[in-house]
Order: structure tokens, then sequence, then C-alpha cells
């Protein structure tokens, strides 16, 4: 059985139409090679796009959060101080009611005329809340999805 080894010829080493069938095949498998590269190439490149793109709209994301929060901020102080000034000015109006009432009645006890300004009702524009506004605590931490 272990006689010696014949080598056995195909049919493409006699034949010059299989040589060319094989270098045909050879081409196109480094075609096939070279094409499954590019690929591979960009298909990495795609990934690579898609991870700089997520960063990108991280860091917006991340932006546009401390401009909601700032913003949030800047509303809760200026609520806060127009709050203030509202009950500053419902005080001041009560004083010069006040104030008026007493004129009121100087003038009809001793019948001076004074010139007595009119004050203006605040429920006459109903628009225009006379008490204070409570705010809404909110933050950016909200609008996470």
């Amino acid at each position: 059985m272990g006689g010696p080894r014949q080598t056995v010829s195909s049919a493409s080493d006699e034949d010059p139409r299989y040589a060319m069938m094989d270098e045909k095949k050879r081409k196109r498998m480094l075609s096939n090679r070279e094409s499954a590269r590019r690929s591979r190439m960009k298909k990495q490149k795609l990934g690579e796009d898609l991870i700089n793109e997520i960063t990108r709209l991280q860091n917006s994301n991340k932006e546009l959060v401390q401009k909601i929060d700032f913003t949030i901020q800047a509303h809760q102080n200026f609520a806060a101080e127009n709050n203030v000034l509202m009950a500053q000015k419902m005080e001041l109006v009560d004083r010069l009611n006040s104030l008026n009432f007493i004129l009121e009645n100087l003038q009809g006890a001793y019948g001076v005329p004074l010139d007595i300004p009119e004050i203006p009702d605040p429920l006459l524009k109903p628009w225009v809340l006379p008490c204070p506004l409570q705010p809404i605590p909110a933050s950016s931490d909200m609008l996470q999805f």
C-alpha cells in the first residue's frame, strides 16, 4: 500500500482553457478580498463617525441642559423678585388708601379743599393678579427621556 506516489496532474495543468479559468478564479478571489477589505474599512469609518456624532450630540445636550437650568434659575429669581415687588406695591397702596382716608376726613371736618389723587383699583384689571404667584420648581432633569 505504501507504494510510490504518483503525481496526478489536473486537467488545468494540461489544458490552457482550464488554466485561463484558474486565473479568472484567482483574480475573482483577489477582487472579492479587496472588496471585503473596503467594506470592512467603510463599516469601521461609519462606526467611528457615529461615535463622533454621539459625542457631539451628548456635548450639545449638556450645554442645552446647562442653559435650561440657568434659564429656570433666572426665571425663579425674577418671579421671586416680582412677588416681593407686588407685595411692596400692595403695602404702599394700603398706606396710600389710609392716608387718603385721613385726608378725606380732614377735608370733611374742616372743609379745606384738598387734592386727593384717585388710586386705581386692581379689581378693575382682572388679568393683573393682586396676590403673589407661587413659583413652580422645575429642573432640566424633568426633560430627560
